[in-house]
């Protein structure tokens, strides 16, 4: 860990008077602790914290909704989906919305329950939503494997998974220095980082209590005066150097990268997942036929600007007027990992 002088976190951070620095947020619940914390609140000017593409919900695309909504009315599939997206709005309609249509939306809390339910319901055709960065990828990976497992004929997955190495890339000159999201890294982890580090990309991995946030962004705030590209891992407890090689090789065994498209970033060459040729028959897509859907989100919403870095939530006309979490207008206030609902539920 870096020597900070013996100064605490705190100090460092508030003693900082030198030029404007921008920070930026990789991880939504990053995003949603360091207001919980009240730690933007004790921050000079001149450290500005921004928001990134962390959050899986807010990242996934309009067309994404699209070709659930037509799995649900179309196909008769029941959906099995996290609670979140069921309100993300898509070009027409959300889940909800659909719902309200007859579909079966139905909310689970893992992949491992829509096996289940498929299982308990041999006449149903059910469709998980798998979305998530390699921190969720694993368990969406291990639902496959049993449905497999177990013959069940019933049982595929809506694929919109994706990595986030190439997502930095994407975002270079977006903000000085990165707060890497430490569930992913647990995960994956710091090859990438290092990797960005070599080519001029800055930034620290960081925990989600209030000690370890403070001080990856004093670590941060002290590197970033000396002018050097760095990375360092400021959650050590959590994240090792190599990973979790076992969840790499599950991975690998059942997804392979592909390009994705990310709301706000457009597509990114192979940072999303797609099932492997070996597990066709799980793949929504292909079992289902689905055609290729170009999702038009609602030109009000500026989720595509906030998840650049590009904007603040509070810098959309729509926000906490005609977009608010009750009556949402783009992914970013739905998700509770959302910046858009992080500022508004913290008064911002």
């Amino acid at each position: 860990m870096e020597n900070l002088n013996g100064l605490s976190p705190k100090e460092i951070l508030q003693s900082y008077n030198g030029r404007k620095l921008r920070i930026m947020e990789v991880c939504g619940t990053h995003t949603h602790e360091i207001f919980r914390l009240g730690i933007r609140k004790i921050l000079p000017e001149s450290i500005e914290l921004i928001s990134g593409p962390g959050c899986p919900v807010c990242v996934t695309p309009v067309g994404f909704i699209d070709e659930a909504c037509c799995l649900a009315l179309e196909k008769g599939c029941v959906i099995c989906t996290f609670g979140d997206l069921i309100r993300v709005p898509g070009t027409q309609m959300s889940l909800a919305d659909a719902r309200s249509k007859g579909a079966q939306i139905k909310t689970v809390y893992s992949p491992l329950d829509a096996v289940e339910f498929a299982k308990d319901n041999p006449d149903k055709q059910v469709v998980f939503l798998a979305v998530g960065f390699e921190t969720t990828t694993p368990s969406a990976c291990i639902a496959v494997e049993q449905a497999k497992k177990q013959g069940l004929d019933n049982f595929s997955i809506l694929c919109a998974n994706k990595t986030m190495p190439n997502a930095y890339q994407a975002l270079k000159g977006s903000a000085d220095a990165f707060l890497f999201p430490g569930h992913v890294n647990a995960i994956t982890g710091n090859t990438a980082c290092r990797e960005l580090c070599k080519q001029g990309v800055s930034g620290v991995v960081a925990g989600f209590t209030a000690k370890e946030l403070l001080t990856a962004l004093a670590v941060t705030v002290t590197l970033l005066q000396k002018g050097e590209p760095f990375f360092v891992n400021c959650y050590p407890r959590v994240v090792k150097e190599e990973g979790s090689p076992a969840a790499q090789k599950l991975m690998a065994k059942v997804m392979e990268p592909c390009d994705s498209e990310w709301r706000g970033l457009g597509v990114i060459k192979m940072s999303g997942m797609k099932l492997r040729d070996e597990y066709a028959e799980f793949d929504a897509r292909k079992k289902y036929s689905l055609p290729e859907m170009k999702g038009k989100p609602n030109p009000a919403c500026r989720c595509g600007d906030v998840l650049q870095g590009k904007c603040k939530p509070s810098d959309c006309k729509v926000f906490g007027k005609v977009c608010t979490p009750q009556h949402p207008v783009g992914a970013c206030m739905v998700s509770g990992e959302g910046a858009c609902s992080a500022y508004y539920q913290y008064g911002m």
